[in-house]
């Protein structure tokens, strides 16, 4: 089922999570143990993160050689599992960068065949080295591309192909982002950014992390205001360590207020998800009230944090 029959199907607020595939050689029993936690909790659907390829330096005989190597391989294999080993939808995040369109094509494709009916379309991070585009083969730059290139396929227009072709069905999401996109100049160049992806074809939208709610009240509030009617799922992370004070900001452009920090970095390293998890339920608890379609957990890889929240959550 796609994730917008979903959301208009329910009579109480959904909960849905995001997990990552294990490294490169990793073990998939941590893995499944994990899902196997969280469908507890009768999540509709589960994203599964995409993971383009990255550059190493190896020590050879001939000196240091660079390489590209995907590190986080098995998106597409995760999908099938979740959505046939445990009735759960999955949405697996479709990416610009480090993909060709053709690529992209091929991977639709196969999703289609295992009758996987949502995507998420990202762009991907900007600010790794890509790999070398061959010849013949073609690139999407942004979000917006990319969600055009599936409505496309939805519309049963594949690339190279001058003929009608049988058309996918696919419920495309979106990035939205309520304290502004890494590379945005500022709050309006994103609103007009999230008001051109849901134009081109997105159904709805997911946020980045957050940890203050008036940010996403605000987005929200300001997204209606400009005619985007399409859902905005909140996208919640439970805070687990001390080192998140520098790292989620830095990589997220997300705030950490001042009542968590402070908070965080007086406590004792052991009682930080604690400290995390409470904050976490005020946030979901407040966003139940205020009537959210849904609520979004960056989960991972571990369940344990998400397992102490949920307990404490009416759902």
């Amino acid at each position: 089922m796609k994730v917008i029959e979903h959301l208009q199907r329910a009579k109480a607020p959904l909960i849905s999570f995001e997990i990552i595939p294990p490294r490169r050689g990793g073990e998939l029993r941590a893995l499944l143990a994990l899902v196997d936690d969280l469908v507890k909790y009768r999540p509709p659907f589960i994203d599964i993160t995409s993971h383009p390829a990255e550059v190493v330096y190896e020590e050879t005989p001939q000196g240091l050689q660079r390489r590209m190597v995907r590190k986080r391989p098995g998106t597409l294999g995760l999908c099938a599992l979740i959505q046939n080993k445990y009735g759960v939808d999955a949405v697996p995040h479709v990416l610009c960068h480090s993909f060709t369109r053709e690529e992209t094509e091929d991977f639709l494709i196969e999703l289609r065949y295992l009758g996987i009916d949502n995507v998420l379309a990202l762009r991907g991070d900007d600010h790794t080295p890509r790999k070398a585009v061959s010849e013949g083969r073609t690139t999407n730059t942004f979000a917006i591309d990319l969600i055009r290139q599936i409505r496309d396929m939805n519309e049963g227009r594949y690339l190279g192909s001058g003929e009608s072709a049988d058309p996918s069905s696919f419920c495309i999401g979106a990035a939205a982002y309520p304290e502004k996109h890494l590379d945005a100049p500022n709050l309006e160049t994103c609103l007009r950014r999230t008001i051109e992806k849901v134009q081109a074809g997105a159904e709805y939208l997911v946020t980045q992390m957050f940890f203050d709610n008036r940010h996403y009240f605000r987005f929200v509030d300001s997204c209606r205001e400009a005619g985007i009617e399409v859902p905005i799922i909140p996208g919640i992370k439970i805070l687990t360590s001390k080192a998140h004070l520098k790292s989620l900001p830095r990589t997220f452009q997300c705030e950490i207020p001042r009542a968590l920090c402070e908070e965080v970095e007086a406590a004792k390293a052991e009682h930080v998800v604690d400290i995390g998890v409470e904050w976490a339920r005020k946030q979901s608890e407040e966003l139940l009230e205020k009537g959210v379609p849904s609520l979004h957990y960056y989960v991972m890889q571990s369940s344990k944090a998400i397992s102490a929240l949920l307990q404490k959550l009416p759902l």
